[in-house]
């Protein structure tokens, strides 16, 4: 009944700052200063010779043990640690939650406490130069865990997702847990389709958190000023300039820093998956197909559970734009598996319809993907199209509604988004025979069914749509078009002569996934695969008013033909997008092209 012994010793192993019972505290002050490693070590080799009596009873004493400094001791104290994890672990696996949690609570920088005005705002500690080495004794010994305990991944991801930071965390929290996690995948493969779907969750929520137009205004913002604009979280929160661990590096200066500071964050986050999606899919510097694969399946599934059903995400999305620019096959399993969810009934009427958007934007914005597959892709559009059209156009539902054929018009407006971005290169080489191709699409029959899908797509594009069709004579829309604005009501901004505006300018609630990504650092992976808008110069608007003239052989190409396919190391011009669909020209940079 003497528990005199016990407890010095409980209070022996406490660190200094451990609150224990008051009293033997203040007795036994003089053991609480930091203990000599071959203490430790003594102690960890006694305890792991005595795990059999560690039950569930002694669990205050196993929880001391749990909470020992260890990772910043001496090399012989870390492996007799492990080693101790191992056993107890193997002999008493109730302990085996305390432990994990213990692991995954260091896959952050260790906390430094900061209090203002007596409000503790204490975070990571940025300042720590053996983060590093401390992540990979992490991993050391959750991999120690696992293999004496093969149900861990089971009882370690509710732990991760629980231990997973808050989004208003320092960049360096969120940066260093984010890129733990996906090291855990590595020797945990079990858990990766869940670690993914975990982060991806995350990363979705700062997207939406930050619409494009915000993280524009804070630039323009910072760039007026002369000075970045920062919060007074990130004041205190400034990552390093250069910060290099093993397996990631992060480069951090004034000039590649978002000025919203959530915008930073997902910029971060992003730029390490990216760096994931590479190093799985590449060994030596060259593709794994294996590894790939994979990969791609549970990106897939990521994609339909997660991203699919979020409307008007701006960044995330683009894992999928990455990982299928290493193999064609890859972005045509892709667009496989997009025009497989457009076209089957059973799915979601918005489901269905943001498959259609995903479409058009990734045959538009995706330069890997050549001509042959984008003319592929709109024979299978306009054909389902067609089809559409001779089941609809004469029956009790020949009527233009969104609510009916929703989907029917996000293809419309998919085809014609392709067309406006891709039909220099369809043309290119041998205009007749891309002229004849694109009569064989039979665009008039879509533009004057029934259905009117002029009158449901966005202004921007059925505008450029219509330009570029009248050039080379496939359909002339702007009588339709005139009709269909007539139909509009204009309403009254303001009683006191306001502005007209059309009411109903995007009935179909439409967006284009793959817009221009604007985040600084993570950007540069996307760049070289994107397909920029050219700005259209004036000489090219005049050129969209003549129609080409009938008989026009190859060697007689106007200029508009004879322009290069746009690249993405020329000026960003204006470009049809879901965030300004008014028949008016945007300001925005990335807003709608001019009417012409």
């Amino acid at each position: 009944g003497d528990t005199t012994d016990f407890e010095l010793l409980k209070h022996q192993l406490s660190d200094p700052g451990h609150k224990g019972n008051t009293d033997y505290w203040n007795s036994y002050l003089i053991f609480s200063a930091y203990l000599k490693d071959a203490q430790i070590i003594n102690w960890l080799h006694e305890f792991r010779t005595s795990v059999a009596y560690l039950t569930k009873e002694l669990e205050q004493l196993v929880n001391i043990l749990l909470k020992l400094p260890w990772l910043r001791r001496s090399r012989e104290v870390v492996e007799e640690y492990l080693g101790f994890l191992g056993n107890l672990v193997s002999a008493q696996t109730v302990h085996l939650r305390p432990c994990l949690r213990m692991i995954v609570s260091q896959f952050v920088p260790p906390r430094i406490t900061i209090r203002e005005d007596d409000v503790d705002i204490s975070d990571s500690d940025d300042d720590d130069e053996n983060v590093s080495e401390n992540f990979d004794t992490c991993h050391r010994a959750l991999q120690t865990v696992a293999r004496y305990v093969p149900s861990t991944p089971q009882f370690l991801m509710p732990i991760l997702v629980e231990y997973f930071p808050f989004i208003n965390k320092s960049e360096r929290t969120l940066e260093c847990y984010v890129h733990n996690l996906l090291r855990v995948t590595v020797y945990l493969p079990t858990l990766r389709l869940q670690i993914l779907e975990l982060i991806v969750e995350k990363l979705l929520k700062l997207d939406v958190s930050t619409p494009q137009q915000d993280i524009e205004d804070a630039e323009e913002t910072a760039n007026n000023s002369g000075s970045e604009e920062k919060s007074t979280e990130e004041g205190l929160f400034d990552m390093e300039e250069d910060e290099e661990r093993k397996g990631n590096k992060v480069v951090s200066s004034s000039s590649e820093r978002m000025a919203h500071p959530l915008a930073e964050r997902l910029d971060i986050l992003m730029t390490i998956l990216f760096s994931y999606i590479k190093d799985v899919c590449h060994v030596d510097g060259k593709l794994n197909i294996s590894n790939t694969k994979d990969l791609y399946r549970d990106l897939v599934s990521v994609f339909d559970k997660l991203i699919l059903p979020t409307h008007a995400s701006c960044h995330v999305q683009y894992f999928m734009f990455y990982i299928c620019s290493f193999k064609l096959g890859l972005a045509e399993a892709f667009l496989d598996h997009l025009w497989k969810k457009l076209q089957d009934p059973n799915n979601p009427s918005v489901i269905r319809q943001t498959a259609g958007s995903y479409i058009g934007s990734f045959l538009a914005r995706a330069k890997f993907i050549p001509v042959v597959t984008v003319k592929a892709c709109l024979d299978l559009l306009v054909n389902w199209m067609h089809k559409y059209i001779d089941n609809q156009d004469t029956g009790a539902n020949a009527y233009c509604d969104v609510a009916l054929h929703g989907p029917f018009y996000s293809t419309c407006q998919a085809v014609f988004y392709t067309l406006i971005f891709r039909h220099k290169q369809l043309l290119d080489g041998n205009l007749r025979k891309g002229l004849s191709y694109l009569q064989s699409l039979n665009f008039e029959r879509i533009v004057m069914c029934q259905l009117n899908p002029l009158k449901i797509c966005i202004p921007s594009v059925v505008n450029l749509f219509a330009a570029i069709t009248r050039k080379y004579q496939l359909v002339f829309c702007y009588t339709i078009i005139e009709r269909n604005n007539r139909q509009f009501i204009p309403v009254v901004r303001s009683g006191t002569g306001g502005d007209l505006v059309q009411t109903c300018t995007n009935p179909l609630d439409s967006f284009f996934p793959f817009d221009p990504y604007i985040l600084k650092r993570s950007k540069k992976t996307i760049d070289p695969l994107y397909q920029f808008w050219e700005e259209l110069s004036a000489e090219d608007l005049e050129n969209l008013k003549k129609p080409i003239k009938k008989g026009t052989s190859e060697d007689e190409d106007d200029d508009f033909l004879k322009g290069e396919t746009p690249q993405n190391d020329g000026v960003v011009g204006i470009a049809p997008n879901s965030y300004e669909s008014s028949t008016r020209s945007p300001v925005s940079s990335i807003g709608s092209p001019p009417d012409c």
